[in-house]
């Protein structure tokens, strides 16, 4: 994937090298043997190509008739779900042999079928099957139970099984809840209300998230896989190795700067890993990193990626929608704690370098700030040109259309970055792939949401969590962390934060926490399984590249990636970190945080100019939390918030300034 052509003491230069990954439409060229696999694969390349190119014409000129345009996305993409994930194999590549393999190309074929006949179904008069609502006919509920069974099957082949257990109890749920317990317990819905809902309406499949998923997601990752193909990964790890190369604990700062870079136009943490840490990984260990370490840093930092504007991850766009507030507005609130994030990891890195007495890269050996951006200022310029675009009202569809015709327009610039028509269509191809798992996803996000909805467990719900909290806001606070925690094991972030907010986010709102903050809380806890033991998919990932055992780089990553749990509390009780309320709050309450996250990473590395003791690190971890409330509010009605905040502060400074000087009294008397 990459290649390390120098060493902190080398002459040459240190360079990165991207290993190209062959599309489909590539393989297609590639191979011109005509065969069944060729023709299934070249299918699974027209289709990508073919809905990248509505999905542009839509943008512009826009969208068709709301229910046929969002089951003409799901159709095509439950159809890529089935040609790209066939049953009998492992992948579309592998041949078809043996009896179970045949049989499984059949029954691919068979639900393919099933898929285009749902949707020449639902179009052939789409005027009457919507007037159809609240009285249907008995071909409807055959449609519709197909749908909801298509969706699933399609769901377990690109997502997992977990997210279809899920979807099943809360159907199995809806349709019988008197025979369920405890504030599960209900009236059971019918049969035909049920399919009503789902399939019928716009509260379920074709719900909200599937609004999301078919307008602004497959957009916006289409045009960061357009970048990407441009050469921007390289750009980034590039430009990240000039800023921090040369700085005590260089490549792994390069690791924390270039993911947060990649992770702008990339929602996958597992991408950006094996995009970034194939180079950054290595580099690491060369310098003295400890393989666990450096697989830990990659992983923290590539799944902020999900969180860092101005895509970030899919679930930003559904938060959007659910909010009712412009894109814009989410990508303002997520700049604080983004930073917040990044900065802990960086502080991590630093003291780490420290500790373990790690010299700096030697600049002759690093590529050149001016040079980097010489080369590829007009792959950044897209960036500016899609948030200013979002800033002065267009909206998401319109944004990305733009960003994406700038970006083609200006790869011509240089011939580096020109793509040709073969380039250009493998992205489209490309990025509709990336897609199709957050659009499957987003379907059965919607049964959740409609079994929900028809069952009116969100209301039950939302109060009995009330009543388990005892009416206290932090025990609430951690059984929603704790929940989207166990459901992002199986399930992807976007799945996370609908299920969450559908159930406990109400909940937080009626306890007076701001919505945006009680919608970025789910969200933040939706990511930071890829991080988390036992399931941590991310680092998992870097584990493989590192050479570590993949547990013990889970167990680091938790550490490493400390911010990611506490920042959403912080958030929640101090709205300023949002831009709620007066900048002057907002302006003061950053510094503070990042003093306050700075703290707890000389705890959690118990080191500030020499090894700390473990009672000094206890009294700097708990003034580092008290930097973390909020100035402007009072503690338990009578300490002022203020107070608490100062007292932490001046903890924190005499402790250290103790330490220092205890140090330099050693290392004195030892010279």
């Amino acid at each position: 994937m990459s290649d390390l052509t120098s060493s902190a003491s080398s002459p040459q230069r240190i360079e990165y090298h991207e290993a190209r990954e062959y599309t489909l439409l590539e393989q297609v060229l590639r191979h011109r043997t005509i065969n069944l696999i060729w023709l299934v694969t070249i299918t699974a390349a027209i289709l990508s190509i073919g809905l990248a190119v509505f999905h542009l014409y839509t943008a512009v000129f826009g969208t068709p008739e709301t229910r046929s345009f969002r089951s003409t996305h799901l159709t095509v993409m439950l159809v890529l779900a089935i040609l790209l994930n066939p049953m009998g194999r492992n992948n579309l590549r592998d041949k078809i042999v043996g009896s179970k393999a045949w049989a499984g190309f059949i029954i691919d074929l068979g639900l393919v079928g099933l898929g285009i006949a749902i949707q020449v179904y639902t179009l052939w008069d789409i005027t009457a099957f919507a007037e159809r609502e609240g009285d249907l006919i008995e071909s409807d509920l055959w449609m519709g139970s197909a749908l909801i069974l298509l969706v699933m099957e399609a769901t377990r082949r690109a997502v997992g099984i977990p997210m279809v257990m899920v979807t099943s109890f809360f159907i199995v749920h809806a349709l019988y809840a008197n025979h369920f317990f405890s504030f599960f317990y209900g009236p059971p819905t019918s049969f035909t209300k049920y399919i009503d809902i789902v399939f019928v309406r716009t509260e379920g499949i074709f719900g909200i998230p599937m609004l999301v998923a078919s307008t602004y997601i497959v957009l916006f990752i289409m045009f960061g896989a357009i970048l990407i193909r441009s050469g921007a990964g390289r750009l980034f790890i590039d430009l990240a190795i000039a800023l921090t190369g040369h700085r005590t604990g260089g490549p792994a700062k390069a690791a924390v700067v270039a993911s947060a870079f990649l992770g702008t136009v990339s929602g996958s943490a597992v991408a950006n890993v094996v995009t970034t840490g194939s180079f950054t990984i290595p580099l690491m260990k060369k310098l003295g990193y400890k393989a666990k370490f450096a697989g830990a840093v990659e992983a923290c930092a590539s799944s902020g990626g999900q969180i860092t504007p101005p895509i970030m991850g899919a679930a930003a766009f559904v938060i959007a929608e659910f909010m009712h507030v412009s894109y814009f507005y989410i990508i303002i609130a997520a700049i604080i704690p983004t930073v917040l994030y990044f900065a802990t990891i960086y502080f991590m890195v630093d003291i780490e370098a420290q500790k373990e007495g790690i010299e700096r890269l030697d600049k002759s050996v690093l590529p050149r700030v001016g040079e980097v951006l010489a080369q590829g200022w007009h792959q950044l310029f897209t960036l500016v040109v899609l948030v200013g675009l979002l800033a002065i009202g267009y909206t998401p569809m319109m944004s990305a259309f733009w960003a994406i015709l700038t970006l083609v327009g200006l790869s011509f610039i240089r011939q580096g970055t020109r793509m040709s028509s073969v380039d250009l269509f493998a992205a489209l191809e490309s990025g509709v792939r990336s897609a199709m798992p957050v659009t499957v996803a987003c379907g059965c996000a919607g049964i959740i949401i409609g079994s929900i909805f028809v069952s009116g467990l969100g209301l039950k719900f939302t109060n009995s969590v009330i009543e388990l909290s005892g009416g206290n806001l932090f025990p609430l606070l951690v059984l929603t962390g704790i929940a989207a925690i166990i459901l992002g094991m199986g399930m992807t972030t976007t799945a996370v934060y609908i299920t969450v907010a559908a159930l406990i986010v109400p909940s937080l709102i009626q306890m007076d926490v701001v919505p945006m903050a009680a919608h970025l809380f789910a969200f933040y806890f939706g990511v930071v399984s890829t991080i988390t033991p036992p399931v941590a998919l991310a680092s998992f990932a870097a584990a493989a590249i590192a050479g570590s055992k993949p547990m013990a780089t889970a167990v680091e990553s938790a550490r490493i990636g400390i911010a990611k749990y506490l920042v959403p509390f912080a958030f929640v009780y101090n709205p300023s970190l949002l831009f709620e309320g007066p900048g002057w709050l907002t302006v003061i309450s950053t510094a503070f945080a990042l003093v306050g996250m700075w703290g707890l990473s000389v705890m959690l590395e118990g080191w500030h100019k020499g090894r700390i003791s473990m009672p000094v690190r206890t009294i700097v971890g708990l003034s580092s939390l008290a930097l973390l409330f909020p100035p402007q509010l009072d503690f338990f009605d009578t300490v002022p918030g203020y107070a608490v905040v100062t007292i932490g502060l001046a903890c924190l400074v005499v402790v250290l300034t103790m330490q220092n000087r205890s140090r330099q009294t050693v290392n004195g008397r030892t010279g």
